[in-house]
């Protein structure tokens, strides 16, 4: 991007109606704070008629941005459309007066334009004014056309900085390929103002094209500060019609004969609710003695429902003209949008009367099946939710937190510890015998474990339960290390049972989620083993990413923040200046640290301030006991002669959110293994930690991780059992600035494209549109069957089968078979096949 020719022309346009002080600010930051060449920068700003000395005030202070006077006030649609008319960019950009830019607040979003052709147009981040709250960071739309800012409000905390698909930006800060834009009609001027913004994005998604929200392009926003003298009753009175005549516009003609009847009659109980009026004055046991016949007070705020109504009539002519427009130019159906809508069956207003009719319409006009209702899911783990969480629960956790924006969640643990942190989803703990009532209220199932042989409903495979399998896991290979620690017999018998639930998931699963592809190749061959890749299913889907996909571990979007001292000048014997060694995670059978100790014993031999911190020795779920490899460890440490001088041990586990404290006073990251099957297919989950925390790396080569540190050059990557090798890289990470300054700067990149909300793609995919696995829909049978042998043919086949049984195994082997035949044809008679 650094060759200007590859830019664009971005056009800004900024709207002014009686704000010039605000838009002087907001044009001088235009000017003045963008990295973006002045040369490929067009600012048009439209003065609404505003009739204070606006034109002329911002003409003094901006000389160089290109003035147009619109002789009537056009509203905010009107006057973009004004300026989006001369304007020369191939990129609009819209800017509220009343906001500013981030530095990248342009360049960002022309990344995204460039980089993904299909996305027509790029919703900036909005902060307030401060940059401490939300503005903008996603939209809803409820099933009655008012769209909404999702967290609006809520302190911005960084966990929305992951790019995703969005139905529509806010008009504040948004920017349009141009031509995309005039082929549209730019906003619908009839509006004047108010979900302009929500109409052109439902229209461009149903005609194919994308929205993208992108963090990086940020804005901050004085919210409304145009609307500061103007009543709540006319703002209330746009935000009603403009709503009906979006919903009017956009839905299909199935959808629109439910929905829009009811969404009037809502938009009715909304205005008496909010005005307070009385609905049973006018009921014919209420005459009393005579007719009362006089004027009725009535609130604006209720007047305004009704007048939008009267209105939206009004307009339906030429709302008709953009219907039928709209609807021969799209491509997509409403279904496909609504998991864009987000939650389409939230009510919106927290009124009690309107939320009961709100209740009675959706009922009554079976709305829900048109917007679908949120789909029920339930997440099932073995493993404890505390404040101190393992691998699975954090896993578990996640699935629960993405899933949530889209459907009603539950998170269900079967272990002893639950006392999870607060959060937007129910957590339950629950015994074995319980689970079955939280299976029958889910519509989806997603496990690990060994949870599912808590269920035998859910295990049988004629369940129609939708399951999900988190196979992250595999267990049975993770035996073999742990079980070196028990006698032979009850390992073998442990082998058996683990393979077996194992097997069980596999038979029964709609989707299986694993973490890598080296382990889906892994489970590909178990799948295929137990018959479940038909010919079917491969036909329609040869990559069987449809019912095998990988999601790794994730990341959190927000970067780590202090919140308290941990490691460094904190934790006796290690000094603020020192340079720390952390190992995430546990310590257990698969992994290698002794050779870890001898490498900073090597190590520490030349370098007098390296230490190696061990993040957990106690695994938090009470249920995992400890591994013969942490006694040895600490036996071999205090051997050396390293414990608590540089080699040093947190005996308890940190609470998952404190860990980025420790995580932050690092210099380095290091994990490492023996050379194993285990280490082939596992993925080291809480490894990642070091990308979230830009740490350089040092790890054992032979798995995915080593892999990806390779590839990424983001550390090294050494032999297993070399302790040699290992301090030598650990010498490289600690001591070598300009090393490790360069795996920082390569961390960045890699670090977002394992953010949850990334990761976890496939299953929030799978979950939009949940159906069976194609092998286990009912009723499936071949199309096309084998044809049945003529009696000659017959004969010659039994006549050839007879001499192969007799050359196999002789006549023992000829009896077996004719048994065989025979049980099988009396099986099929009484199956009245």
């Amino acid at each position: 991007m650094s060759d200007r020719s590859n830019l664009p022309v971005v056009s800004v346009i900024v709207v002014n109606y009686r704000g010039a002080d605000d838009t002087i600010t907001c044009l001088r930051a235009l000017r003045d704070d963008l990295d973006y060449p002045a040369d490929r920068l067009e600012v048009i700003c439209v003065d609404n008629a505003s009739g204070d000395g606006s034109a002329e005030r911002i003409r003094a202070a901006a000389p160089e941005v290109r003035l147009i006077e619109s002789d009537t006030n056009l509203g905010f649609a009107g006057g973009c459309n004004l300026a989006a008319h001369s304007a020369t960019g191939q990129v609009l950009a819209f800017l509220n007066n009343d906001a500013r830019p981030d530095r990248a607040w342009v360049r960002a979003a022309v990344a995204v334009l460039r980089a993904e052709p299909t996305v027509g147009a790029v919703a900036s981040k909005v902060l307030d004014w401060d940059g401490k709250h939300i503005d903008f960071v996603d939209g809803g739309l409820t099933w009655f056309g008012m769209g909404y800012k999702r967290h609006a409000g809520e302190v911005d905390d960084g966990s929305h900085d992951a790019a995703r698909d969005v139905l529509f930006g806010t008009g504040s800060a948004l920017f349009v390929r141009a031509e995309l834009f005039a082929a549209l009609d730019g906003f619908d001027e009839r509006f004047f103002m108010f979900y302009e913004d929500v109409d052109l994005g439902w229209r461009l998604n149903l005609r194919g094209w994308r929205v993208r929200y992108e963090p990086r392009s940020l804005t901050f926003h004085r919210h409304h500060a145009s609307m500061a003298e103007v009543s709540s009753a006319r703002e209330h009175y746009l935000l009603e019609r403009n709503a009906l005549a979006t919903l009017y516009k956009n839905v299909s003609e199935e959808t629109l004969a439910k929905a829009l009847p009811a969404a009037m009659a809502l938009a009715v109980r909304r205005a008496t609710a909010r005005g307070e009026i009385d609905p049973t004055q006018l009921e014919i046991t209420r005459r009393g003695d005579g007719e009362d016949d006089g004027p009725v007070p009535i609130d604006r705020s209720a007047l305004a429902g009704m007048l939008a109504i009267d209105q939206f009539v009004e307009l339906l002519p030429s709302l008709k003209r953009s219907r039928e427009q709209e609807q021969q130019a799209r491509v997509r159906t409403d279904a496909d949008l609504v998991p864009l809508m987000r939650k389409a069956m939230e009510p919106a207003y927290p009124l009690p009367r309107y939320l009961a009719a709100h209740d009675a319409l959706v009922e009554a006009f079976e709305l829900d099946q048109v917007f679908g209702r949120p789909r029920k899911i339930v997440v099932l783990t073995g493993d404890a939710l505390t404040e101190r969480m393992a691998g699975p629960a954090i896993r578990a956790w996640h699935m629960a937190e993405v899933l949530s924006a889209e459907h009603q969640v539950r998170l269900v643990s079967v272990n002893a510890l639950v006392s999870p942190p607060q959060s937007e989803f129910e957590v339950f703990a629950a015994k074995p015998r319980e689970l079955g009532a939280h299976v029958d209220w889910a519509d989806i199932v997603v496990l690990q474990g060994h949870v599912l042989e808590m269920v035998p409903a859910l295990k049988h495979v004629e369940s129609t339960k939708i399951v999900v399998c988190d196979v992250y896991d595999p267990m049975h290979l993770e035996l073999l290390e742990q079980g070196r620690d028990t006698d032979d017999e009850r390992r073998a018998k442990d082998l058996v049972g683990v393979t077996k639930v194992l097997n069980t998931q596999l038979r029964r699963g709609d989707f299986f989620l694993c973490a890598s592809e080296r382990q889906r190749h892994f489970w590909l061959g178990h799948l295929a083993s137990l018959g479940r890749l038909t010919p079917g299913l491969y036909d329609s889907d040869p990559t069987v990413r449809s019912l095998l996909s990988v999601v790794p571990f994730g990341l959190p979007s927000v970067a780590p923040r202090r919140t308290a001292p941990a490691i460094k000048g904190n934790r006796p014997g290690i000094a603020a200046e020192d340079k720390v060694v952390l190992w995430a995670g546990g310590v257990y059978s698969w992994f290698d640290p002794l050779t870890l100790l001898h490498a900073v014993h090597r190590l520490s031999q030349q370098h007098n301030d390296v230490r190696l911190f061990f993040l957990g020795m106690k695994h938090p779920n009470p249920d995992v006991p400890e591994m013969g490899m942490a006694a040895q460890t600490r036996g071999l440490a205090r051997r050396l002669g390293l414990t608590d001088k540089f080699v040093f041990f947190n005996e308890t586990w940190v609470p998952y959110g404190e860990r980025q404290n420790y995580l932050l006073d690092a210099d380095c990251g290091v994990t490492t293994h023996f050379e194993h099957v285990e280490t082939t297919f596992a993925f080291r989950t809480r490894v990642l930690d070091y990308l979230w925390s830009g740490l350089p790396v040092v790890t054992t080569d032979g798995d995915s991780f080593a892999d990806l540190v390779r590839e990424e050059r983001i550390g090294v990557v050494v032999p297993a059992e070399d302790p040699d090798a290992l301090a030598a890289a650990l010498e490289k990470a600690l001591y070598d600035e300009e090393f490790a300054a360069e795996c920082r700067r390569r961390i960045d990149p890699v670090r977002q494209r394992f953010t949850w909300e990334s990761v976890l793609a496939p299953l929030t995919e799978f979950c939009r549109d949940a159906r069976p696995a194609a092998d286990r829909l009912k009723a499936s049978a071949p199309l096309v069957r084998s044809p049945r042998l003529n009696r000659a043919e017959t004969v010659r086949r039994d006549i050839s089968l007879l001499r192969e049984y007799l050359d196999a195994g002789g006549p023992l082997e000829v009896a077996k078979r004719a048994t065989g035949r025979l049980r099988r044809l009396a099986g099929e008679r009484f199956r009245g096949h």
